[in-house]
């Protein structure tokens, strides 16, 4: 049985393009693989803390060192982690804001990229010390802009720092593999955006299919 940890990050709940290919993406998956366990974080309509210096004196103090405030510190990072740790696809509904993520998925993202959880840092090998603990894990984005062209290579590539910041800190939690999927032209609302729409929908039960004969191969392997 897989388990598929489902991050929505949009900040609006009507209306809100990455939450529909977030809703579809569960739908196709459910119809295919109902025995699944299916996690939900909704870090758009509760955002998590943000880290502190508290809490980074309490993340790098050895676990039987810390005192009762670190480890209050850290309980909110311990809750994300447990669901994070246990999941083998991360499907994560995010907008663009301003060409990145919104604040409260990177809040997100600090607060579950902790040393001795998901990283170890070693400086005997050398220039590249870290190295995340777990692999093997895939990584779903379904991702909203205003504008378009943010795919690699596009007339925006070069300003899409939403997928690139994801992705970069993805292996840290022990995604091997990502898809992205994204609706464009949001503002413009013309024909480009329709058909941005129609193909993000339409390219969700072809990735779940995909997803799904990979995850059962893997059961039967392990």
């Amino acid at each position: 049985m897989t388990t598929i940890l489902q991050i929505d990050a949009s900040a609006r709940v009507t209306r809100s393009l990455s939450r529909g290919l977030t809703t579809a993406f569960a739908e196709h998956w459910q119809k295919v693989r109902p025995d699944d366990t299916w996690i939900t974080r909704d870090v758009g309509l509760n955002p998590p803390s943000a880290i502190s210096e508290n809490w980074i004196a309490a993340a790098f103090k050895p676990v039987d060192q810390r005192t009762l405030e670190q480890v209050t510190a850290l309980r909110e990072s311990d809750e994300l982690l447990a669901e994070l740790e246990s999941a083998d696809v991360i499907v994560i509904g995010t907008p663009m804001y301003n060409y990145g993520m919104p604040s409260a998925l990177k809040a997100w993202i600090d607060q579950v990229i902790r040393i001795g959880r998901t990283f170890s840092f070693d400086l005997a090998r050398g220039e590249q010390p870290i190295e995340p603990i777990q692999t093997g894990k895939i990584l779903v984005i379904l991702t909203a802009s205003g504008e378009g062209g943010f795919e690699f290579g596009g007339v925006h590539g070069a300003q899409n720092h939403l997928d690139t910041a994801i992705i970069t800190a993805s292996r840290l939690l022990g995604v091997s593999e990502h898809h992205v999927i994204r609706i464009e032209y949001q503002e413009f609302g013309d024909d480009r955006h329709q058909q941005s729409k129609a193909a993000a929908y339409a390219a969700i039960p072809q990735l779940v299919e995909q997803l799904s004969q990979k995850v059962s191969i893997s059961a039967v392997v392990v």
